[in-house]
């Protein structure tokens, strides 16, 4: 068998999309589609016809045709057996078997042609394993990304360790009436202050400075730039416009340290034993409804401190109704966990890693289920006379969620100023550089469920999208916990921590 291309087209003969697997010209190919419609005989179930030099395998697919070109002397039976497999695989990427939803995803079914044929011959696949290879999930990938999260959490950890203890010192060393000693060689005292102060700002409230001698000018005009005058002057005039009642909302790089302190997450006081339940949520809707995709990903860490606690045993519980599919590390008694949902290692006499994170279960649920989206985002743009009322509600559908640190992001038409605020629940920043305002919730909750914003502004419909969304919870989305650790000699409990959370990945409204 030699498949010189194939191609989907409508019943005029036009390609929508084509794959060659042998040197043919762009010329070729069109003519040869633009010919196949004129060939077929009316009246007559054919799923081939021929000409002088080819033959066209084919098969209707609603309003359009999935078409095997091929040289007149290959196998017919292999040719139609090869159609079979195309057309299955054309509903596996397309919802519809229409032109547009067919050229939206033309390299997704050009990447799966070219695992169903090479070099105009036929490869020993089926549907399952053309579907693992477009995927193409690589497991080494997401143990490098799980290593790289974890080394990036100790490093900042590390890094709010040495911040105190810079802090303490030079607490210390101003209760001592000593100047804080710089660390370093030229220029090492101008570093350390600078230093000190940004650690205070990101992490401690600072204390308040003792008011400095004004220093004395030198009599006379200066030339020499005058650093920071510009960032003062900008102060006094919000000082200004705070005296005057307006609500000043200032950028994160102008926060106090208090407030940057409380946006920091508190820490957790772990134990011998620390489990980490965190999981990621990917969500896709349409704007006007419908759910695309989503999906959760998660994950249980276990990391060990003490050798003493290395042998145990941990209960999970789960109360997932929703389909959520389980996987065990391949160290771990699968057999134990199916039968009792107990984790624990195969070989009961080795120990868990000591002062390592280690992933022992994880768990993946997809689904297109609009009642399982956690929170629901409308957006109503409606054209007026002088441009666009948008308004906005938030509903959260997962009441056992408590959502903090709410941000929806919905993009602003650019050179038009401003938008006009109506009525609003939460607070709002308009970002002019970005062109997006940022609807904030500090909490949504049971009590806080739904929301609503109104806005008024120059601009088309479209301008409004996407939407996108961010949050942080302390809770699971699929309600898996671990519940009890109990030592493997004895079954004597031990003590435990946890950590839950949940974040977003992608979370858009298109």
């Amino acid at each position: 068998m030699v498949l010189l291309a194939a191609a989907v087209c409508t019943k005029a003969g036009k390609a929508i999309v084509s794959r060659q697997f042998v040197e043919m010209t762009r010329t070729r190919v069109e003519g040869l589609l633009a010919a196949f419609p004129k060939l077929m005989n009316t009246g007559k179930q054919h799923t081939f016809v021929e000409t002088e030099s080819v033959r066209y395998v084919y098969q209707p697919l609603e309003k359009l045709y999935m078409v095997l070109v091929t040289t007149k002397n290959s196998n017919i039976l292999e040719d139609l057996e090869t159609l079979r497999l195309f057309s299955r695989v054309i509903p596996e990427y397309c919802r519809v078997l229409e032109e547009g939803e067919i050229s939206e995803h033309c390299f997704d079914l050009i990447f799966a042609f070219d695992e169903i044929v090479a070099l105009g011959y036929r490869e020993n696949v089926n549907l399952a394993q053309i579907r693992t290879f477009t995927e193409m999930d690589s497991h080494e990938e997401k143990v490098f990304r799980a290593i790289r999260e974890t080394q990036e959490i100790e490093a900042k950890a590390e890094m709010r360790r040495k911040a105190k203890e810079l802090q303490q010192a030079r607490r210390d060393a101003e209760r001592a009436g000593k100047k804080m000693p710089g660390f370093g060689g030229f220029g090492s005292s101008g570093i350390s202050s600078s230093s000190a102060t940004v650690v205070q700002d990101s992490l401690i409230e600072p204390e308040k400075p003792k008011p400095a001698p004004a220093p004395i000018r030198p009599s006379g005009p200066s030339k020499a730039l005058k650093l920071g005058a510009k960032g003062k002057e900008v102060d006094d005039f919000v000082d200004k416009l705070k005296s005057e009642g307006e609500n000043i909302i200032l950028p994160s790089m102008g926060k106090r340290a208090s407030e940057v302190s409380k946006s920091l997450p508190a820490p957790v006081n772990t134990e011998s034993v620390h489990m980490r339940v965190e999981e990621k949520i990917t969500l896709t809707c349409g704007r006007d409804g419908g759910l695309q995709n989503m999906e959760i990903l998660g994950m249980i860490t276990l990391r060990v401190s003490e050798e003493k606690s290395g042998r145990i045993r941990m209960l999970v519980s789960n109360n997932d109704k929703k389909g959520v599919q389980l996987q065990t590390h391949p160290n771990v008694d699968k057999k134990l966990f199916t039968s009792d949902s107990i984790i624990g290692l195969k070989n009961p006499d080795k120990s868990f890693p000591l002062n390592n994170d280690v992933g022992v279960l994880k768990w993946r649920l997809q689904t297109t289920d609009e009642s399982l989206i956690p929170l629901t985002i409308n957006c109503w743009p409606s054209e007026s006379g002088s441009g666009c009322d948008v308004n906005i509600e938030y509903e959260l559908q997962e009441e056992s969620l408590e959502l903090n640190d709410v941000v929806i992001s919905i993009p602003m038409p650019s050179g038009v100023g401003a938008p006009v605020i109506g009525d609003l629940d939460g607070e709002y920043r308009h970002d002019s550089r970005r062109n997006v305002l940022e609807w904030c919730l500090p909490v949504v909750d049971v009590k806080n469920k739904t929301g609503s914003l109104e806005l008024s502004i120059a601009g088309q419909p479209n301008d409004f999208f996407p939407v996108s969304v961010s949050f942080v919870s302390k809770g699971s989305y699929c309600d898996i916990q671990v519940v009890k650790v109990f030592q493997v000699d004895g079954d004597s409990p031990v003590r435990f921590s946890t950590e839950t959370s949940l974040v977003t990945d992608k979370y858009e409204i298109l």
